[in-house]
Order: structure tokens, then sequence, then C-alpha cells
């Protein structure tokens, strides 16, 4: 039995329940700089081309969570250059400044911490080239170094970004959720998921990716330790992940039923809870689907 995700595995789209639909729409078109690539109903899709980055879903009868709740910590969209980072950057200081949380150079990448209207993390980052990264027996070596916001944009905002931040490419690099416990954290997503540990900070932080990736996802319990599975609430709806082949769903399938965990498998993609009842979704790109 195959018991490691595909080295080319992606992140897909998050899905967040929100209960200002229209506001939650503008802060990621205006601010983020993402287009409009979908709506039908309760339901907008915000991403850069065709690739999908953020699903909103309007749940205006739901509220909010607490801070200590498992759920998510952040969703972190990859930029491809830093002229088109820095252009995001730009916009959201700009038209939400009082949503900007922090910036922070990761060694592998410079990152940029926001909270959007309803109180879902955002982190907008770059990455360095991989031949930069330092590897020390398996481990990723990150850091969190200052990173000068206003330095950044005088080096990398361009006047065509500061007219239209809506240039270059985008998509979700990685997702960062609060857990109870990082040990069961690992169980699931190392041992039952099939992603490779990449870094741990004792028993407050876990770091995993698939092909030597920096992290596609990442567990902690800063604000949540202890908590157990979560109630329905705003905030994360589902977390995306995105295999290379149909073979690579089917054999995700059947490792997670050999773990006994319960799945919904429609022929494309495997659907699941991890511990704290987090949806996971399991598919093809969307663009072969």
């Amino acid at each position: 039995m195959n018991d490691v995700l595909a080295a080319d595995t992606s992140m897909g789209a998050v899905t967040l329940r929100v209960g200002d639909l229209d506001a939650m729409t503008a802060y990621y078109r205006d601010a983020v700089a993402l287009q409009v690539l979908n709506e039908v109903g309760d339901t907008v899709t915000l991403g850069r081309g065709t690739t999908p980055v953020v699903i909103l879903k309007h749940a205006p009868e739901l509220a909010h969570a607490s801070p200590r709740d498992a759920g998510l910590f952040h969703t972190a969209i990859l930029f491809d250059t830093e002229e088109a980072l820095a252009a995001a950057v730009y916009s959201v200081a700009t038209r939400y400044p009082n949503t900007f949380t922090g910036s922070s150079d990761h060694l592998v990448s410079k990152a940029f911490y926001f909270s959007d209207p309803e109180g879902n993390g955002v982190e907008l980052y770059w990455d360095r080239e991989r031949s930069s990264w330092s590897w020390v027996h398996g481990n990723i070596e990150m850091a969190t170094l200052f990173l000068d916001p206003n330095g950044f944009l005088q080096e990398n905002l361009s006047e065509a970004g500061a007219a239209d931040p809506l240039i270059g490419g985008a998509q979700v690099g990685h997702v960062h959720l609060q857990v109870g416990d990082v040990e069961t954290a690992r169980e699931f997503y190392v041992n039952r998921l099939g992603f490779e540990s990449t870094a741990q900070l004792g028993d407050s932080a876990l770091f995993v990716s698939a092909g030597g990736y920096h992290h596609h996802m990442a567990m902690n319990t800063w604000n949540s330790r202890g908590a157990g599975p979560r109630r329905l609430a705003l905030g994360l709806a589902q977390v995306d992940i995105e295999v290379p082949t149909p073979d690579d769903v089917g054999a995700l399938t059947e490792r997670l039923g050999h773990y006994g965990v319960q799945t919904r498998n429609d022929g494309q993609t495997v659907t699941f809870d991890d511990p704290w009842a987090n949806l996971i979704r399991v598919g093809l790109p969307r663009s072969l689907r």
C-alpha cells in the first residue's frame, strides 16, 4: 500500500462560510486582488486566471467560532513574483489598512499577514527558489525574521502593480490549521493522509508537505490547545488538496479505509473529516476533472 502522497500534490481552493457575502467578496476581490471566477446563488468563487483560490459560501444563520476553537489559522496565497506579491500587499494596505497583522522573512519565503473582515487569517507570500532552501536531517530550515513592509514595497512595487494589482499568478500555497494537539495531527496528516513531516516546533506546531515543499499544510495549538471537534460555524468549510491522477485518489481512499477513516468517494474526489471535523477533499486539479 502506497503510504505517501504523490510528489506533485498541491493545495486547491479554501472554502469559507461567511456571514456577509458582499463584504467578504469585496475584500478578496478589491483588496487581495482576486477575480470573481464564478457566482452561483449563495456561492462566489475567486481566484486568478482559471485557478480558484477562495470559495465563499453565504451562511448568515451561523455564528462566529471562538478564537480558541479548532479550524482555520490562515489561508496562504502564493504569488509567482515579488512584484505580484507587492502589488497585492499594497492593495490590501491601501484599501483595508486595519487588516494588516504582520510580516516575516521565513528564509524559504517572504510573507505578509492579514485578517479578513470576518476574522479569517490570510497570508500573502512569495517563495525563494528551492535551490536556496536549507534542509538539516530531513527538516526544512525556517525562521521568523523581521521583514519591513515599507522597504519591501519600495523595492518591489512597480507603477503597473500600484495602478492595477491584478498582475501575475496566484494560488493557494499552503493551509494552516488550528488543532487540539500536534501528535494527533501527526498521526492523521502524516501517518494516514500521507504527507511527510518537514518541521515541528515541540508540541505546538507541525509542518507537512508532499514532494519536498517547505509545507503544504501546518497545524498549531497556539490558540487552540485541547480543542475538540468543531461545531458548525462561520469560517473554514473545506480544504481542497489536488493530486495528479485518479490512481492517487484511489490509493488514498484505500489507505484511509485501512485506518478506519470514514470517506465519501464520488469517483473523482474523496472527502473526509480530520480529527477536529475539518472537512478535507482530495481530487484531481479542477482543470482535469
